[in-house]
Parts: structure tokens; sequence; C-alpha cells
């Protein structure tokens, strides 16, 4: 899994890598020769190429420095702008002080025309303004560059981070560089990973600039298709059903069929040897035709049609005999169910996965979710993680980690929350955000499919952790696979017929180390 790094650990490394004896000048040379080899790259060639680099204060300046004299010395014709000419000391400082005496490459005084005039002509741009610990608003010169180089056709090769990017959180708060590349010096980092910060980002690399890699520590990772394969359960050759995960998949009412059979589906599609599924007697027939190779408990319901509360021993018995349950999806929010609900979380004693209705029924009471006697995992979308956490969307938008991570500690629980992109946490505060997805998974019970997912690679053995990262990594491949062949028409069972190709793509990807 590749390490990201918050602007704090990125800080702190410095200083480590630093008692470690490697220089910030010697880091800085290291990262300008990536953002030139980036830049070249993207302006197709270097002859005869026209690049502007830009050049703020800070750290990020120095890089884009370093770029500009290399770009010089490689015969392209550059363009330097530094929005902080001051003189100062530190590797910065020097490094802008070489540009002007090692190269013929002119340092004229920032001015919007001066700018613009460069950029028409430019066959790329190298936006080293701000890096990673920039957060609120540009103002002034600064964002006036900003506009210009995202309205300018000439491509963008950003520094770290694109300018106007919170570096801890991917937020936007007024102006951002709009890149076509991303170079992230030694590791990625928050602001290129999530959303909106990841749009603006455009094609991402991380670029090894010679960083110890016993000091690169976080405990936050982006999930890879190597991880994944890599924790794939393996059935044995004398296995048999009950040996590869029996699932209970608990769900749906007599208004709403789907959700449960799209779990159960789900489960089986992942590897599951058995699933059971539990449903209301009214419901029974439907999902039967549904899913056939299931075996039913049908419940006792209330007069609506929704689980009652005599089920809960009929429930509690057959998980025991069961390796993980899901339950939630299709349930209603009706009093008896959700008393239901709730005594189930607290008092199964297998790994179970709560989404939707069973996420409902802990609205404004998450913390009773901490006294259960089982592991978890809450797999929320935006609106259950608010009814869960009280907090407000664009509270949890502006700082979707640190939310994830606060909610699975107050439950001592693992929390997924879905979205673009989809954040896993677990109680001890190792974070994963999974990179897969797309818009075709903006169908009605798609977060069904991620549910009996997670339960099926549960009950086969993983750790929920684990089961909850593998399950959305696939669960977002299969949509992309579905959505390019059924396009904006793709439905939930459509990404379930495309889990098994999903599994198949992340194999190929991790056996050539390219990203499935």
């Amino acid at each position: 899994m590749q390490p990201i790094l918050t602007p704090s650990e990125a800080a702190a490394l410095d200083g480590a890598v630093e008692a470690r004896g490697i220089s910030v000048s010697e880091l800085m040379e290291r990262a300008g020769w990536a953002i030139a080899m980036a830049a070249a790259r993207v302006a197709g060639g270097r002859s005869g190429r026209r690049a502007v680099v830009v050049m703020g204060p800070g750290n990020n300046g120095g890089d884009g420095a370093v770029a500009a004299r290399i770009l010089s010395n490689w015969g392209m014709r550059v363009a330097a702008i530094s929005m902080a000419p001051e003189a100062g000391d530190g590797p910065s400082a020097e490094n802008l002080r070489r540009l002007a005496t090692e190269t013929a490459v002119p340092l004229p005084p920032y001015s919007p025309e001066h700018l613009a005039r460069e950029l028409d002509r430019a066959d790329v741009t190298v936006d080293a303004i701000f890096g990673t610990g920039f957060h609120g608003e540009p103002a002034g010169r600064f964002a006036e560059a900003i506009e210009r180089l995202s309205a300018s056709d000439a491509p963008v090769v950003a520094a770290d981070i694109p300018s106007g990017v919170n570096g801890a959180t991917g937020a936007i708060a007024g102006v951002a560089v709009r890149a076509t590349r991303t170079v992230c010096l030694g590791a990625l980092k928050p602001g290129v990973v999530l959303p909106p910060g990841s749009f603006a980002a455009g094609e991402v690399e991380v670029a090894d600039i010679g960083l110890p890699s016993d000091l690169v520590r976080s405990e936050l990772h982006l999930v890879e298709a190597s991880d994944v394969v890599a924790l794939l359960p393996h059935r044995a050759p004398d296995t048999h059903k009950r040996a590869t995960g029996v699932v209970l998949i608990v769900g749906g009412s007599r208004a709403m069929t789907g959700a449960v059979s799209l779990m159960a589906e789900a489960a089986a599609a992942v590897g599951a040897g058995l699933v059971i599924v539990a449903t209301p007697e009214s419901a029974m027939p439907v999902v039967q035709g549904n899913v056939t190779e299931a075996v039913f408990l049908p419940l006792p319901e209330t007069k609506e049609g929704t689980v009652a509360e005599e089920a809960l021993g009929a429930l509690l018995e057959k998980a025991a005999d069961a390796d993980a349950a899901a339950i939630g999806p299709g349930m209603t929010t009706e009093a008896e169910t959700q008393t239901v609900v709730r005594s189930f979380a607290e008092n199964t004693r297998k790994p179970f996965v709560l989404d939707a209705d069973g996420l409902n029924a802990f609205a404004g009471r998450s913390t009773a979710l901490a006294e259960r006697k089982a592991p978890a995992v809450l797999t929320p979308h935006l609106g259950e993680f608010a009814r869960l956490s009280g907090l407000g969307a664009e509270e949890i938008a502006a700082g979707r980690i640190a939310a994830v991570r606060e909610l699975a500690r107050a439950t001592n629980g693992v929390v997924l929350l879905k979205g673009s992109r989809t954040v896993i946490a677990s109680p001890g505060g190792p974070a994963r955000v999974n990179p897969t997805g797309t818009s075709s998974l903006a169908t009605a019970g798609s977060g069904d499919v991620l549910t009996g997912m997670t339960a099926g690679f549960t009950a086969r053995g993983l750790d929920p952790f684990d089961a909850a990262a593998v399950a959305a990594y696939l669960h977002g491949l299969a949509g992309s696979i579905a959505g390019a062949s059924q396009g904006e028409g793709t439905t939930a069972r459509d990404v379930v017929a495309a889990v098994p190709h999903a599994v198949r793509r992340a194999q190929a990807g991790a056996a050539t180390g390219a990203e499935a």
C-alpha cells in the first residue's frame, strides 16, 4: 500500500531525513530533477520547447527554481517567474540565486501581463507556487497567477500538489491550479487523493527523491491491486461449502425485496460457500425467485411487513452458525424492526456489516455500538454518516479522513464512508483510501452489493478492516467494468456480474505492476 503523508507527517519526515544526514538542498535538487523530467515528458521533448516555471515562497518555489535551471540546461527555453523574489537565506533562496547566475534565464518581477505573454507561447508550465502545507484561500497576485495558469491552453505540471488545494483535505476554498500532471515528491499527499483536489491533480505520479524508506511512516495508505490480490482468500483443494464462508444476510421488507437479494448475490460472487437469507415471510417468495443458490429463513413480521421482535431469537441462533452477517438494507425505520436491529448488533458474537436502515437504527446513538460483542463494519453513505456522527455534510467533506477516524474510534468499529473517494478507518487509527470507482456506481442497490461483498470476504476469513478495503476496491473496479459495457444504464446486478472480472483484472494488474 502506498503511504499518504499528511502535511504534518511530511514536515516530521523532513526533520528525520535531515537528522539522517540528507540535507534539504539535496532533496530539493532531486525534487527539481523529477519535476523537470515530468515537464519535458509533458512538453513532448526538450530541445526547442518552451517552459514557464512559476515559483512561490518556501521549498515548493525552491523545487521550481531547480526545475527551471535543469530545463534550461537541457536546452529548453525557460521563462521563470518568481512570486516572492525577495532575497533571503535557505535552500530556496540559494536555488533562486543559482538560477539567476548559472543560466541565461531572466527573472523579471511578476506582472500579470508578462505571465500571460509567456503562457501564450508555452509548451508546458510548472506550478511551484504553493506546497502541501497550504490551506485557506489564495489571494492577491497568487490567486491571479493561479487563475491564469488554469485558463492557459498549455499543460501544467504541479510540484507536489496543485496550488490552491488544501494539502491535508483536498478542499479548494477559492481558486486552484488545474494540473495535467502532479508530481508527488517522495509520497502521495491527501490533497491529491481526496476530491476535489484529486480532480485538480490530473495524472499523479510519485517521484522517488531518495527518502529512506524506514522513515516514511504514515497511518494512511492508498489501496493498490497488489494489496488486494495478496489479501484474497484461496480455497483448499479438499474444501467444502461451510469451510469457504457462511454468510447470514438479514434485510428486506414486504415493500423492499431488492436489497436483500443483491446482498446475497454479492456475498456469493466473492466466494462465500453458503449464503443464508433471512427476510420477512411475505417478502420471501420474491427473494427466493431472485436468489436461487441461497437457503432461507422466513422471519415473523409486523403488520407493515417488516421484521418483528419475535425474529430476534432465530436470527441470533442462525448467526451463531455463520461466519459473518450483514444486516440493514431494506428493513425500513419501523420502530419495532429497529429494536431488532439494535438487539442483534449488540448481542451477536459473529462479525457483521451494518448498512442502510441498520445504520439508521443507531442514528443519534452511535456510541451504543461500542458496547457490542463482535467486530463490526459500518458502511454509511454521506447522509447516514451525518446521522450517525452528528456532523454536517460540509464538515465531513472538509475533513473526510479525520471524520471517519473519529467515528471508528467512537464506535470501536471499522467505518467505510462510501463516495469518491471511499475512506476506510479502523478503530485504532490506521485508514485507507480506495482509488477505484466510477459514476456507474451511482445507481440503486450499488451500496447493497458492497455490503454483501464485505460480509462475504469477512466470512471467508479476512479481518474486517481488510475485508472492507478489498471489497471496496473490487466493487469500484466492477463498477468500472460494468459501466464500460452498459454505460449510464448500469444496474447493481450488472455490478455483481462484473465482480469475477474485477478479481481477474486486479490479479493481472498485480502481476504486471500496473494498477487495475
